[in-house]
């Protein structure tokens, strides 16, 4: 009897710990992020702020040799940039302390090359200062932006430098209280000033900076940074590849900590990575980083904002937008009413949560304990979660309105203190009696927001399909978003004709092609519209069932280009060139070596004054010129070089590029490749357009 008790008793125990197992909390799967990590993605949203000697000389990259008595805003407010932010529903702002051109908005004891030798406040301006003191004032976090590459610098390149960017360093973090993220930026290397050396430096800028030193310096400074780079060792956060403002629909918040990164990896991260590494969303709110006036008609619709939303922080990434300060120190009133109304759509879009009140089920509950129920997901509680029992890697959570409910978006997260896990889940809507699969997409992570045509159902359910471990679910919820109209797409083809196309098939267009604000009482558009001549067209779209408008469209034309042709080139597919459609390229044959010429005939003699290149729009895609020469000739046998330089940052931002010049009386133009992003013969282009007088 005595042995048999025994032997019981330790039964007991064994059922009893092994009971205790289920209902504590699961262990950790891979790597997990650390606490600045996590508060990092809790912000979610955040601004850049892009200003420098840049904006004074229309140019994407300084060169180094920017006069710094350009360097005047009369109007500089600091505090309406951190209204503006706090009221767009940001959490921080990243400021471009020194760009690539080494000018600094503060006043730097290692240059000349500041603010300090500036006449914006006779020289006793600290633009850092007072963004630190603006967002402290507002209630955001300070970030810094302080570019490895530098065209002033006479030492760049040189291991001088690196003892020089340090203590610029060592300044922006020791001075201006505490600093949530700084930023590195990848671009290294080029030709540039270089203390009037006027010539190009090439580094190896994975060993060059000496990041891993660098790095200590940093966290040694501020213990609760942290880093971007995309430039050499792995910091706490990557680039996703590009700046369109998305990541990929897959995002795995991991990477190795060694080894070449190359772009897909970056844009979907590494499933089996080794290191926490997320993804961090950069774009502006226009098409380029520093401020240009020939964009002030060209800031994002709240839609194409939208849509940048749910592609980076509905896609488990952070999303950094960026604002250019105008000449006077100010943002453009066009970016912030952008800013305001994107802000206003999102929380109209998730202010009521229909999972509220709501009861849930799941085909496993972790030892079936209360602690894990599916109930956790719903109790808006970020630290609670729905989890599974170790062995189940696939379940479902059932969600029961007790009536019909109608609904657009689904959100959920993950407990990402524990690690990502999630490969591949389905939502289905019980609609009609019948259960019916209304989206599914891949990882989950810190935060995934699906879209889908509006349905009614009574019930939601969440299938998890593949996980790597065990399920941690912490959040999940349901809305009906507003819809909102897509601007129309306006384009004139080369016989200019006006071609105007809805982005929704429900709705009609109206237009003006005098420059004035279109309405309904505007001109129909009924199909393609012959014109001639400059003009500037602007468009609505319009649902007569909902009345409702999209936001405007609006685009500028110089001279159609009805008697333009190429030179030189039989195929007929380089028509693309010419076409007006933006979404078609050409390029030319493999057998070609740099230089590359593409020469037009304009039909008859122009008053030209500048061009625009478009590169061809495929992601990553070969053939983008970065470095360039544009001649003009009168008879096709005489020509003069009216322009030179480069494309900056092309490859991340390929967008219009738009160059002027003196003016010139000419019937054929050049333009002449002499490098592209790839480094290789490849040359394409999308569109190519002159500007006149």
């Amino acid at each position: 009897m005595k042995m048999s008790l025994f032997i019981g008793v330790i039964l007991c125990l064994c059922v009893i710990s092994f009971n205790c197992a289920r209902t504590n909390a699961p262990a950790p799967y891979g790597p997990i992020p650390s606490e600045n990590q996590l508060r990092w993605q809790e912000m979610e949203y955040y601004a850049f702020i892009h200003f420098s000697l840049n904006t004074y000389t229309d140019q994407s990259w300084g060169y180094g040799n920017e006069d710094v008595n350009l360097f005047n805003p009369v109007e500089l407010d600091c505090r309406q940039w951190a209204r503006i932010c706090k009221e767009a529903g940001m959490k921080g702002i990243i400021l471009t302390a020194k760009h690539h051109c080494g000018f600094c908005l503060w006043p730097s004891q290692y240059t000349e090359y500041s603010v300090k030798n500036a006449p914006w406040r006779n020289g006793k301006g600290d633009v850092v200062r007072d963004m630190a003191d603006a967002c402290k004032e507002y209630g955001l976090k300070l970030g810094i932006y302080l570019s490895p590459w530098d065209r002033n610098y006479a030492d760049y390149g040189k291991p001088e430098y690196i003892t020089y960017f340090r203590n610029q360093l060592t300044e922006l973090l020791t001075n201006y209280g505490p600093i949530f993220e700084v930023w590195f930026d990848g671009a290294n290397g080029g030709s540039g000033y270089y203390g009037g050396a006027n010539e190009t430096r090439t580094i190896d800028r994975t060993t060059y900076y000496d990041w891993s030193n660098t790095y200590k310096l940093v966290r040694s400074l501020q213990p609760n940074i942290v880093i971007w780079n995309d430039g050499g060792d792995r910091a706490d956060l990557r680039w996703v590849g590009t700046e369109g403002g998305w990541v990929g629909e897959t995002n795995w918040s991991l990477l190795n900590a060694t080894g070449d990164v190359p772009f897909n990896m970056l844009h979907y991260g590494v499933e089996n990575g080794d290191s926490w590494v997320p993804g961090e969303v950069n774009t502006s709110i226009r098409p380029e980083w520093f401020y240009h006036p020939v964009e002030d008609a060209m800031v994002k619709s709240v839609p194409k904002l939208l849509d940048t939303y749910y592609n980076s922080i509905g896609r488990n990434g952070t999303l950094l937008l960026n604002f250019p300060i105008m000449p006077n120190g100010l943002i453009h009133p066009n970016d912030e009413k952008a800013a305001l109304e994107f802000a206003r759509a999102v929380k109209e879009a998730f202010a009521v949560n229909l999972v509220e009140k709501t009861n849930a089920t799941a085909t496993n509950v972790r030892g079936n304990a209360n602690k894990f129920a599916a109930a956790r997901a719903l109790d808006g509680n970020k630290e609670s979660y729905w989890a599974t029992d170790d062995e189940v890697t696939t379940a479902s959570l059932t969600i029961d309105f007790g009536e019909p409910v109608i609904f657009n978006r689904f959100l959920v997260q993950e407990y990402i203190r524990l690690g990502q896990r999630v490969k591949a889940f389905s939502v289905e809507a019980f609609i009609d009696g019948n259960w019916q699969e209304i989206a599914k997409a891949t990882t989950i992570g810190y935060k995934r927001i699906l879209r889908f045509p509006t349905v009614q159902a009574t019930q939601v359910r969440l299938n998890i399909t593949d996980s790597k471990s065990c399920l941690l679910i912490s959040n999940i919820g349901i809305y009906n978003a507003p819809q909102i109209l897509n601007p129309p797409v306006i384009i004139r083809n080369q016989a200019g004709e006006i071609i105007i196309n809805p982005v929704d098939a429900e709705s009609v267009v109206y237009y003006t092609l005098d420059g004035s604000a279109p309405t309904t009482n505007a001109k129909l558009y009924t199909g393609p519209v012959q014109t001639d001549g400059k003009l500037e067209v602007r468009a609505i779209a319009y649902d007569p069932a909902r009345d409702k408008s999209s936001p405007e469209s609006r685009e500028k034309f110089d001279l159609p280009r009805t008697a333009w042709k190429i030179i030189g080139i039989k195929d007929e597919h380089a028509g693309a060139i010419l076409d007006g459609n933006p979404s078609t390229a050409w390029y030319h044959s493999n057998d070609k070596t740099m230089p590359i010429d593409l020469v037009i005939d304009l039909g008859k003699e122009q008053n030209l004054c500048g061009f625009r290149y478009f590169p061809e729009q495929t992601y990553w895609g070969p053939g983008i010129i970065t470095n360039y020469q544009f001649y003009v000739s009168a008879n096709n046998k005489h020509w003069k070089l009216v322009d030179e330089g480069e494309f900056a940052n092309i490859k991340n931002n390929p967008f219009w590029q738009i160059k002027n010049f003196a003016p010139e009386k000419a019937r054929y133009i050049k333009l002449r490749a002499l490098k592209n992003t790839e480094g290789n013969n490849k040359t394409g282009y999308a569109e190519v357009d002159v500007i006149t007088n």
